[in-house]
């Protein structure tokens, strides 16, 4: 697969032919299990459940963000277990707005791995198209060939991340602009429903992300996209785009969709606000 996207009946027709691994990270930030009780209940054929607090994410420090970006090396390992190799062709969903499939999509990429595409709508577009539905728990089938071939990082991630002492340093001698992808009552202040400090880092734009999608529910055209995001950040585009959230994961909804449009190289400040906000020290804009 070379596409970012893919549809649900191309997925049918690919379900068909072996070397293809789905996995459903459908997720509440409110509500933990929500998750895996909805996989469970009905999931894509075949697919395997990621949980965004346990798996894909490192040990939570209280100043290293809430949803903190694991080491590579475990990562790897833990895509490994799944029955991952360098030729499987991966498809990822959630419940529909892709806010955490296109975190795992980043992932994925950022641990090397190109052929990962996003199934637009998730889970309700599936059904909606009449996709079938398989339900209860499955676990990763897998064999010593795929322990063999089994994808593993090297060399610089072809994703590039940033982090809180850079972003701290952009501010005094701007390299880069940050856009944040909260919903503008976070992004000004205004509420703060999850992390202790409301606000945003300053100098940094917003874009929430559910601009990225239509009214139903998939991503708007590529031309679409790309207009919106050249109308916001103009010269910014030719000095880079750090992407930020709350926790690093809405952060790669904006990513995707600048991708989608085109405009690749963006990079990703994994600690976002909630790593941002925890030390006193650094600066808060509020608007």
């Amino acid at each position: 697969m070379t596409a970012l996207l893919i549809q649900p009946e191309a997925l049918r027709d690919r379900l068909a032919r072996p070397g293809c691994l789905v996995f459903d990270v459908r997720h509440d930030l409110a509500d933990h299990q929500a998750g895996r009780r909805a996989y469970e209940s009905g999931h894509v054929p075949g697919a395997l459940y990621l949980d965004h607090e346990t798996q894909l994410c490192a040990l939570k420090t209280g100043r290293n963000g809430r949803h903190p970006l694991p080491d590579r090396a475990d990562f790897a390992a833990l895509m490994r277990a799944q029955g991952l190799t360098a030729r499987s062709d991966v498809v990822v969903y959630d419940a529909g707005n892709a806010m955490f499939a296109a975190h795992l999509w980043w992932m994925l990429r950022w641990l090397g791995h190109e052929s990962v595409a996003v199934l637009d709508g998730g889970w309700t577009t599936w059904q909606a198209t009449g996709g079938a539905v398989e339900t209860g728990a499955r676990a990763p089938a897998l064999n010593e060939a795929q322990a063999i071939q089994g994808l593993a990082p090297s060399g610089k991630p072809s994703m590039p991340v940033v982090d809180a002492r850079a972003v701290l340093a952009n501010l005094d001698e701007p390299r880069f602009t940050v856009l944040d992808a909260r919903a503008p009552e976070r992004f000004s202040g205004t509420v703060e429903p999850i992390d202790p400090v409301g606000g945003h880092i300053p100098g940094a734009l917003n874009r929430p992300f559910a601009q990225n999608l239509g009214s139903d529910g998939r991503f708007k055209p590529a031309s679409e996209l790309r207009a919106e995001f050249e109308f916001l950040l103009g010269d910014r585009l030719d000095r880079g785009i750090v992407h930020q959230c709350g926790s690093g994961i809405t952060a790669c909804h904006n990513l995707f969709a600048m991708e989608l449009a085109g405009l690749r190289g963006s990079a990703l400040y994994p600690g976002s606000w909630s790593e941002w906000c925890a030390d006193s020290s650094r600066p808060v804009a509020r608007d």
